[in-house]
């Protein structure tokens, strides 16, 4: 089986293609230096040339902030890329597995998100994820809607390093009260595979992180396992304001597909001493 990646070079990517090539599939990796995904005669051109069984779709403009200020930008790339690929995977029969995010919430619910919550995006970030779901459910027959959230990984600027390196700091302030899944992208990736040999129906699945935490407890938790002594305080969002507004509560209900965030934390932090 042939499967064509987009966005190979991102944090997802770079763990998702080897171990897609573990599973001894055929993997056709591609980049915006390989793939100009807003450029649909490209697309188009390579999809059917590459035929692959799968298309993975990972490329994404993800700067929360950035968005903010060139929703132009964003809408080009999470929109019309989108849009793109789905048109030439529809017209194909090739399956789309589209990577989108929890930021398609806003925040308001008390209990996990499930996959048939009503989607309402509070920044534009968010706002174009969904718009790219929604080109994708109607252009394709065939796809999975990968909804994950708080991603971290070791090909990649994430939360996680970011922790670290501020860990001599004299005091570390963290915001507590937004709570998400912490997902380690090589959890994401195994259970992108098990979407592909196990084909269950098509539609929205929720992959992320088991359990559920605060940005705060994310930290914590961080500097436990590595047994670093942090003076951490906690605060609010107010006292970091930032461009584009956070959904405050965006857990999500994963039906297990993922190990507890905490377990999953503790293997990424011993391939990294390795």
């Amino acid at each position: 089986m042939k499967i064509l990646i987009t966005g190979a070079k991102g944090m997802l990517g770079q763990d998702l293609c080897p171990i897609l090539e573990d599973e001894e599939y055929e993997v056709v990796e591609t980049d915006v230096d390989t793939l100009d995904i807003t450029n649909f005669e490209q697309v188009k051109e390579t999809l059917i040339t590459k035929k692959p069984d799968y298309v993975i779709h990972c490329a994404a403009y993800t700067n929360v902030d950035g968005a903010e200020a060139d929703l132009i930008t964003a809408t080009r790339i999470n929109v019309k890329g989108t849009e793109n690929i789905a048109k030439v995977c529809g017209e194909n029969g090739i399956t789309l597995i589209y990577i989108s995010t929890d930021y398609v919430f806003d925040g308001k619910k008390k209990e996990a998100y499930v996959p048939t919550d009503k989607a309402n995006p509070i920044n534009n970030y968010g706002l174009t994820k969904l718009q790219g779901e929604e080109a994708v459910k109607k252009y394709c027959k065939k796809y999975y809607i990968t909804r994950t959230s708080w991603l971290y990984g070791h090909h990649g600027k994430n939360f996680v390093e970011t922790m670290i390196a501020l860990a001599e700091k004299s005091e570390l302030k963290v915001v507590d009260d937004q709570t998400g899944c912490p997902t380690w992208t090589v959890e994401l990736s195994n259970a992108i595979v098990e979407l592909i040999e196990e084909e269950p129906d098509y539609g929205i699945y929720h992959i992320c992180g088991s359990g559920e935490t605060s940005w705060c407890g994310f930290a914590k938790e961080i500097f436990k396992q590595l047994d670093l002594k942090v003076n951490l305080i906690p605060c609010k969002t107010d006292e970091f304001p930032r461009p584009a507004k956070r959904p405050m509560h965006s857990s999500m209900d994963n039906q297990g597909v993922c190990r507890n965030w905490k377990v999953a934390l503790k293997d990424y932090l011993a391939l990294r001493e390795d």
